[in-house]
Parts: structure tokens; sequence; C-alpha cells
């Protein structure tokens, strides 16, 4: 049977669905008619393999307590395989309903509080949030923008770490937002400082699938040692657009690092992901191929428009080119305006709702 959802032309109406994205601009204080494009959702019909799989499941009736049998790992391994030339192991797989969960609990598990964890900011926001919400100090080492594009500062980095005796990095590859695809190159330079100071690598590569320029290397990948305190935190719910069904593969090879993080799992008193959300795992996993590949053409279309249209009709805002993710980066600061100007003209003139770069640190200022 051939995949059926490949129309991503279609405008699929989600109001009324208690979508995040669109049925919410109110309470958020937005206004109703506002255009959402804040969160990090598509508004493609999902892959229509995963759309059967979840309907066989509807039609049975029974949504017991549920667990992964062979098949969701055997899909799971093939598709990094296939697509990372990473081969997993069973032992190494713990399983959770989110990527900055895991993130949260390795914060738990492998700090005490007061301890720092760095970041590279302008980064996706909730890492500053569960590091602060953990009582642990918030260490960061900005990336560095040139003009065109962000570079990791190394000696800041070294500095950050010894001076504030960083014990946990976490890691945004590919970076979101600001659309890196880091090179082996960087990623070893990286691991080697943390691998010096002993600080654990918990590496965000939830876009992993979705790279234009260069090759997406995973972390533990780069250089053999580096598995030994890296934590790899994957997930198919930007690939296959199932975020609403929460669950995240987290890989840890170490097995005194596994032993650590399950226990704070434990203590949290969770246990098994909802069954909806292993079944469309799989699913995406097994058959989503042709889907997968037809839908980065589409959105790497949709960038290179973006980027066209940009540079005809407003010069003065610049895309920075994206190496990767399916996030767009714009720098505003050529309009000469204050951030609350910024905000109006974007919300009220423009009737669009998208994500102030200041949330992602002050080095995203007047970026959206």
């Amino acid at each position: 049977m051939a995949e059926r959802n490949l129309d991503f032309n279609t405008i699929i109406n989600r109001k009324n669905t208690n979508s995040l994205k669109y049925d919410f601009a109110a309470e958020r204080g937005r206004p109703k008619d506002v255009l959402p494009l804040w969160v990090a959702d598509m508004d493609f019909r999902i892959s229509s393999y995963i759309q059967d799989a979840l309907l066989s499941q509807v039609e049975h009736g029974i949504y017991g307590y549920s667990e992964a049998k062979d098949g969701y790992f055997e899909a799971v391994h093939d598709w990094f395989l296939k697509h990372h030339n990473w081969e997993v192991q069973r032992s190494w797989l713990v399983k959770t309903p989110g990527v900055v969960m895991a993130i949260a609990m390795a914060i738990k598990a492998f700090t005490k509080e007061g301890e720092g964890v760095l970041i590279q900011q302008p980064v996706y926001y909730p890492f500053m949030e569960v590091v602060r919400a953990n009582n642990r100090k918030l260490v960061n080492n900005p990336l560095i923008f040139d003009g065109s594009k962000y570079k990791i500062d190394f000696k800041d980095l070294e500095e950050k770490i010894k001076a504030e005796h960083v014990r946990l990095m976490v890691l945004c590859s590919p970076h979101n937002p600001v659309g890196r695809v880091w090179t082996k190159e960087e990623l070893e330079r990286l691991g080697d400082i943390c691998e010096q100071y002993h600080v654990i690598v918990v590496s965000d590569e939830i876009h992993a699938d979705f790279v234009y320029q260069g090759k997406h290397w995973v972390f533990p990948t780069v250089k053999k040692s580096f598995a030994d305190f890296s934590i790899v935190c994957t997930a198919p719910s930007k690939t296959f657009n199932i975020a609403g069904l929460q669950v995240s593969n987290i890989w840890i090879s170490n097995p005194a690092l596994r032993r650590q993080f399950c226990k704070q799992l434990d203590a949290v008193g969770y246990s098994q992901l909802n069954g909806a959300g292993l079944v469309a795992c799989e699913a995406a996993y097994r058959n989503g191929e042709a889907w997968y590949e037809a839908m980065i053409a589409y959105v790497k279309d949709n960038i290179a428009y973006t980027r066209t249209f940009l540079e005809e009709h407003i010069p003065e805002v610049q895309m920075i080119d994206p190496e990767g993710t399916y996030m767009v980066w714009l720098d505003f600061r050529g309009l000469n305006l204050i951030e609350c100007e910024l905000e109006e003209l974007i919300l009220q003139k423009a009737g669009l709702w998208l994500d102030s770069g200041s949330i992602f640190g002050e080095e995203g200022r007047n970026f959206q």
C-alpha cells in the first residue's frame, strides 16, 4: 500500500482541535485572528502509515498499559543506521515522553542544586527554564554571530567550564533556533574540552533529520570516547509531526550513567509511554520514508521561497541561512526598531505570531 498523504498544499483547518498553535491566542494575550507561526509543529497531515496504525489501535477499543515489543526497537534501530550511520543497542534505550523532560531528568541525576549547567545562547528557551527551575546555575557560552552564521566560542567554553565548575552541558545539535549543523571538527573540539573537564554532554538531536547543508553527526559517533559521557536525546516528533503523542528515545551507552538516569525517572514515578505514542513511533520509523522525503523537499522549497521573498521585498530583514531544522531565524536589526516597536509591527500590523528572539537569550534580541 502506497503512502497517501503527500499533498502538502491543501490547507487543513486546525482551529477548534485544542491546537496550542491555533486555539490559544486570546489566552496568551494575542489577537484572536493572528496567524500563528511560533510553535514548532507542522500543518501537514501525518504519514498515512502512522494514521492507519493509530486508527487500528483506536478501533481495538482498549487502551490499557502498553510497552514496546521487538518491532519498536528494530524500526528505530534501522532508521538511525540508515540515516545517521549509527548502530544503537537495545540496552542503551530509555523512553521518555519528551526531550525536555529527559534533559530535566539528566540535570537532576547528574548535578546538585547550585552547580553549573552550560548552554549556548541563543538557544531553545526551555533549556534555560529547566536549568533554573531545578535550582541549578545557568552558565552561558554565547554563540558568535559573524554576520552570516553562528560559531562556537571555544575559548569562552573552556574558561566557563573551568571557572563555573560545570558538571553538565546541554548541546543543541542541529541548533535551534540558529539553524547550524555542527561540523565533525566543531563537535570533536567541543567534546575534547568536555572530556578533559569531565563534563557530561546531553545532546538534543531532535532535529537530526532536517539537514540541508553538511551532515549531521550524532555526538558519540564523532569520537569513540565521547560515548562514555553522552546522553543522546532523539524523537520522531519533529520529523513526523507527532509531538502531541509524546514519545522520545533517549540513548545512554554508559551503564552507570544509564542507571543514574533511570533512578531519577523512578523517583518521579514515571514508567510506560502512552500506547499511541509507541504505535506512532514504530509506524513512522518503519514505513514513513516516502512521506519524510517528500516533506523535506517541500520544507526546503518553503525556506528558499522565504529567502527570495525577503531579498526582494524586505531586504532590511536578514534570514540566517538554515543548514538544518525547520525553523527560520530572522534578523530584524536592520529596521532600527526597539523591541516593543518590533513586536507591535509583527503582531499588530503584520498579524503574525512569532517567537521573540529575546526569549532565546539576550543574544537573540531583535531577532524573531
